[in-house]
């Protein structure tokens, strides 16, 4: 197996040197270089041509988000961004490097000694394992980029089967690539959206609430971490908290369990998938977007079964194309689309639900 060089960019010297201690124990990483600034982290980038960047965000002379930005600009390369932020508003602020380029966020793995050590740098060393395969493209020049999407298409649907209605609830699963995904479908839609949203998105403990944040500042939809017993509102999303699995009951009810990981995971976009399935039958759609392994793409062809709208995002817009690519080889999904796609979908599916009038 070909070994991956990585780049490490960070500014303390004890967390680099803790970083480079934690890759090097991999035979199949080798860290060719470091850099202590987004400066450095530029010019290395251009002459050591890494097959992947790990990068800090709070720098000197040049911070994680410019270096990304221009990285990305000139010499792209997978960035996956290691944070050591602790507070929900510094979380957030780190999620802004996804906009630059950067393909994830993850959490500084514990000390030595710790008793997540051991779990936390494993996390690491898998990202940089599945990141580094991901193929990167250049980025253009904010000004560019702007003119480009203004003028750029709009993809159309890839399936010919029409679109039921009306839809009364959207229930969403993502993980690796999620965060990028969800902020370009659920950035086009209007706060006035008339169908509410649930969402499970797979993350790294203490990040969820940055994530929610984030989306906030970038979406008209309200969004918010989901509350045990509240009521689902149209224009709300609603995200599955941290250790929770998310469910709606009939009658729109949101409710939270900390029963068994679900395949591995929890929140489990499989347990929403089926209870979305179980109390909204047809009147429902289901999306499965970016992310490593299964979780919910059984549970996207019981939606279908019942009736529901689904879409599986392609493997072009995808950083990883495992759960959308199980759903769509189970037969689980009605339409395959990139994220354009997706969100004129649920354009007309919201149109569809304003001109309907109230649902019984």
């Amino acid at each position: 197996m070909a070994v991956i060089n990585v780049l490490v960019v960070e500014d303390s010297p004890v967390v680099r040197e803790f970083l480079v201690h934690i890759l090097s124990a991999d035979p199949e990483i080798r860290v060719i270089g470091t850099a202590v600034d987004g400066e450095e982290a530029l010019e290395a980038a251009r002459s050591k041509r890494p097959d992947l960047i790990t990068m800090d965000i709070h720098m000197p002379k040049m911070d994680g988000f410019e270096a990304t930005r221009r990285i990305m600009e000139t010499c792209p390369v997978p960035i996956i961004i290691v944070s050591g932020s602790s507070t929900a508003g510094e979380v957030a602020t780190t999620f802004r490097a996804l906009e630059a380029g950067a393909l994830t966020v993850l959490p500084r793995p514990m000390g030595l000694g710790h008793a997540q050590y051991g779990a936390t740098a494993k996390s690491l060393i898998e990202t940089v394992k599945l990141m580094a395969e991901v193929k990167v493209v250049k980025r253009w020049a904010r000004s560019r980029a702007t003119r480009a999407a203004t003028q750029m298409p709009t993809r159309m649907l890839t399936d010919s089967a029409v679109v039921p209605g009306p839809i009364d609830i959207i229930a969403i699963g993502a993980s690796t690539g999620g965060p990028q995904a969800l902020q370009a479908i659920l950035s086009r839609l209007p706060c006035s959206f008339p169908v509410p949203i649930v969402v499970v998105q797979h993350i790294a403990a203490g990040f969820l609430q940055g994530l929610v944040d984030w989306l906030a500042g970038t979406c008209a939809v309200a969004m918010r971490v989901a509350r045990h017993g509240e009521p689902v509102r149209p224009g709300v999303v609603y995200v599955a908290p941290d250790g929770f699995h998310m469910g709606v009951q009939r009658g729109g009810v949101i409710y939270l369990t900390s029963d068994e990981a679900v395949k591995r995971h929890q929140p489990s976009v499989a347990f929403l998938f089926r209870s979305v399935a179980n109390a909204y039958g047809k009147n429902a759609a289901g999306i499965l977007l970016t992310g490593m392994g299964k979780d919910g793409a059984e549970e996207l062809k019981v939606m279908k079964d019942h009736g529901a709208v689904t879409i599986a995002q392609d493997a072009t817009s995808s950083i990883v194309h495992g759960m959308p690519g199980e759903a769509i080889r189970l037969g689980g999904a009605t339409h395959v689309l990139g994220l354009d796609g997706i969100a004129t979908m649920l354009q007309v599916l919201g149109a569809r639900k304003s001109g309907s009038g109230p649902h019984s």
